[in-house]
């Protein structure tokens, strides 16, 4: 037995009620002027109304929470539950707080709190050496997740009562409350990781396949005051040789925090500025819509939402309004599919007025934020679209705003084009429209270290496009947190640069030529890495792998890799390390697995120890690490954008296990369209080292996208011996002999100048 529910009977609900006679007399009473309330009818009345702070929140229906105990046996190990900064290991809360999952807006959040901040996904997995499970708790309320691991016996098959047929195992109780709702949860039974995502997927979708320019750098800045900054950040980065792909705008860019709209002033001309400045550059602009609509009658939106009700109501029946950038504010009910399909017609281009094709969405504020409110969110008490409370539907509101905007951006495209969506607010499901970021960190060391336990968390949450601000939203980083977040930040899913606007400004040229250098070299090496990443993704799409993934995931059976979260692999092939402490000259590091073989991912040396390595590190460089039985596709150079790189030719790097054989995959389509998915215009190609034969084949069918993509170069790490020849054959064509060098020191050939076409099968023969 792997899992009981209800082993400790807390299975618990209360059903929706009319309030009691005694509260409608009293709510008479209280319009009189009277306050002398019993003992009783107080106590009653707390059932239906709570107060906090100054605010009050009646309960239609009366008290209405659910919760069930779920016994995890044999397990000690369990994660998920983001979002929370706090350790990838979930602690157990005998003694301390329990989890929370609440979406606020909590600004500068506190480190290994287990309050709610941004985002909930209700999904916890435990994992032993030989098993891994999921619970997934389907509830959008406030809810509250304790923990309890301890020592259970169990009795040996004989079942005869005796201490010497019994042993000690680990069990893990889970206990989920929720504020109200039903009961509603999944039992995942693995037995593997991989078939634990599969498992959820299979409930809530896969990662949504991104436009690929959205895994290049996005530069951001709360705010770019005018069309002249934009100009000059953009012209920045090609004068430091820094490729990027995104700009952003925050607030500001608006007239009068008004979505949709643009400052006459400060962007008067808008389309110009994305044509001429960034379409030219083959860059895109992102820009900020939030939820909150400004109280104005003469703000187009706003007297459209309010004639035709589109925005959620207090419990009076009026619109909600509460205070946020634009001040007095509606919000719109995204949980309304009409107000979902009205808000996606927003986008269209003769309606956006200023928008163009190379625009891109943020949703920010999406908690929903409410700055005056209870928690700095909106009252439990207010009423969604079929009558439905706010308390009911509060981790789903990001969400449904997030699947509108992502809409709207199909739509504007005819259905032709990928969407690009950056949300803060989520919920289980999220990953199918978009990305995801940690929100409101700080320019400190701690935060860039907890940035990775939240990463891998989401990841496994089933969000595998993720980050978090690069040097930290609040304060000022000093040069070498900066450097290292950029270098940790490249090798991560999501990568972008942003900063509060009381803070320095801090483009990646602001801190010294030689932290520049370092800076370029990761962006840059990022660039060099989009077709393994992208692949990744594909993965993520089609079979719900987590591109960024912690180690046990990889190694399930090694115990000590059960807690390790300040290291972590991007897909099967590459071990990354951040130094997230400063001045740091050696990490350690765990290379798991006892038969594996590793290779310095830029010097090429194989790693022979086994078990924790001491590696020293520089300022110029973290450790990036590549599992024998790998190849991975690259770069062979890097331009202004992913676009600029579209026919660059591919380097294939093989990393030969221990059988001296390796294997990998590429995925390639246009990099924007949903052709992959209507049309199949895509390659997915398979590439084996095995028996001094290096080969290339189709992987999914017949290929129908064409590219003019040429492999320039191959390189195998791990080769012993020094070969006489090289051969290529390639299919419905001749022989040819290949030029190579060989590196007897580290035992490393390259095979160069290939020209092989990236979309026909061939072989290289190594004699």
């Amino acid at each position: 037995m792997v899992l009981s529910i209800n082993s400790n009977d807390l299975l618990y609900f209360e059903q929706l009620q009319p309030p009691p006679q005694t509260r409608t007399s009293m709510l008479q009473e209280k319009k009189d002027g009277s306050t002398n309330y019993s003992k009783k009818d107080q106590d009653d009345l707390g059932l239906w109304e709570e107060k906090f702070g100054n605010f009050l929140d009646i309960k239609a229906n009366g008290p209405s929470s659910i919760g069930l105990d779920f016994s995890l046996h044999g397990f000690q190990h369990v994660y998920g539950i983001p979002q929370h900064a706090e350790t990838l290991l979930l602690k157990n809360t005998s003694n301390e707080d329990v989890y929370r999952l609440y979406n606020l807006d909590v600004f500068g959040y506190r480190i290994h709190s287990k309050m709610g901040i941004y985002g909930s996904v209700p999904l916890l997995l435990a994992h032993k050496p030989d098993r891994t499970i999921g619970v997934f708790w389907l509830n959008s309320s406030e809810t509250l997740v304790e923990i309890t691991t301890k020592a259970a016996m169990k009795v040996l098959p004989s079942q005869i009562p005796d201490v010497s047929k019994q042993r000690v195992l680990p069990q893990t109780d889970v206990c989920w409350m929720s504020e109200s709702g039903i009961i509603d949860s999944f039992i995942l039974m693995g037995p593997s990781p991989f078939d634990i995502f599969k498992q959820y997927a299979q409930l809530t979708g896969t990662q949504a396949l991104p436009p690929l320019f959205s895994l290049g750098y996005h530069q951001c800045r709360w705010n770019y005051v005018d069309e002249k900054d934009v100009e000059g950040v953009d012209t920045g980065f090609d004068v430091f040789n820094i490729p990027y792909d995104v700009m952003w705008l925050d607030i500001e860019h608006t007239d009068g925090k008004r979505y949709f709209t643009w400052d006459k002033e400060t962007f008067g001309n808008p389309k110009r500025m994305q044509k001429k400045i960034l379409m030219k550059k083959k860059r895109k602009l992102v820009v900020i819509l939030d939820p909150h609509i400004k109280v104005d009658p003469l703000y187009t939106i706003y007297s459209q939402g309010k004639e035709r009700g589109y925005f959620v109501k207090d419990r009076k029946g009026g619109d909600f309004e509460g205070i946020c950038w634009p001040g007095s504010s509606s919000y719109l009910d995204f949980t309304n599919p009409k107000v979902r399909d009205w808000y996606a017609e927003l986008f269209a281009f003769k309606t956006y007025k200023g928008s163009t094709e190379i625009l891109f969405a943020w949703n920010d504020m999406n908690e929903p934020s409410v700055f005056r409110g209870a928690e700095l969110t909106m009252q439990k008490d207010a009423v969604h679209y079929g009558n439905w409370e706010h308390r009911e539907v509060h981790n789903l509101y990001g969400f449904y705003q997030q699947m509108a905007t992502a809409e709207g951006l199909i739509r504007r495209s005819g259905n032709l084009e990928r969407p690009f969506v950056l949300t803060r607010s989520f919920f289980a499901g999220s990953q199918r429209y978009g990305a995801v970021w940690t929100g409101d960190n700080k320019a400190e060391w701690s935060y860039l270290k907890i940035s990775i336990p939240m990463l891998l968390t989401l990841s496994i949450a089933g969000i595998s496009f993720c980050g978090a601000d690069v040097g930290g939203f609040v304060g000022d980083p000093e040069p070498e947190l900066f450097v290292r977040w950029y270098q940790a930040g490249a090798l991560q899913p999501f990568f972008r640069g942003h900063a509060n606007m009381h803070t320095k400004r801090r483009e990646p040229w602001l801190f010294g030529e030689k932290n520049t250098q370092i800076i370029r070299a990761a962006i840059k090496e990022r660039y060099s890495l989009l077709p393994y990443l992208y692949s990744l993704f594909y993965q993520a799409h089609t079979t719900a792998e987590p591109v960024m993934r912690p180690i046990w995931v990889e190694f399930p059976k090694q115990l000590e890799a059960f807690g390790i979260e300040d290291e972590y692999m991007l897909g099967k092939a590459l071990l990354v390390h951040p130094v997230t402490e400063p001045k740091v000259t050696t990490v350690s590091i765990l290379l798991p697995g006892s038969e594996e073989i590793w290779y310095d991912f830029r010097k090429f040396s194989c790693l022979k120890t086994q078990g924790i390595l001491k590696i020293p590190v520089t300022l110029d460089n973290i450790p990036v690490i590549q599992r024998g039985g790998t190849i991975i596709p690259l770069k062979t150079s890097v331009g202004k954008s992913t676009e600029w790189m579209v026919d660059v030719p591919y380097e294939l790097r093989a990393a030969l296990d221990s059988k001296e054989s390796a294997a990998g995959e590429l995925y390639l389509d246009d990099g924007h369209s949903f052709q992959y998915l209507h049309e199949k215009q895509f390659l997915l190609r398979k590439f084996t080292f095995y028996q001094n034969v290096f080969s290339s084949r189709h992987a999914d069918g017949d290929p129908r996208y064409h590219t003019k993509c040429k492999v320039e170069q191959i390189t195998i790490l791990g080769m012993k011996k020094q070969p006489s020849t090289v051969t290529a054959s390639i299919h419905g064509g001749k022989n040819k002999k290949v030029a190579f060098t060989y590196d007897a020191k580290n035992s490393v050939l390259i095979l160069q100048k290939l020209s092989l076409h990236v979309g026909k099968d061939w072989e290289l023969h190594i004699q």
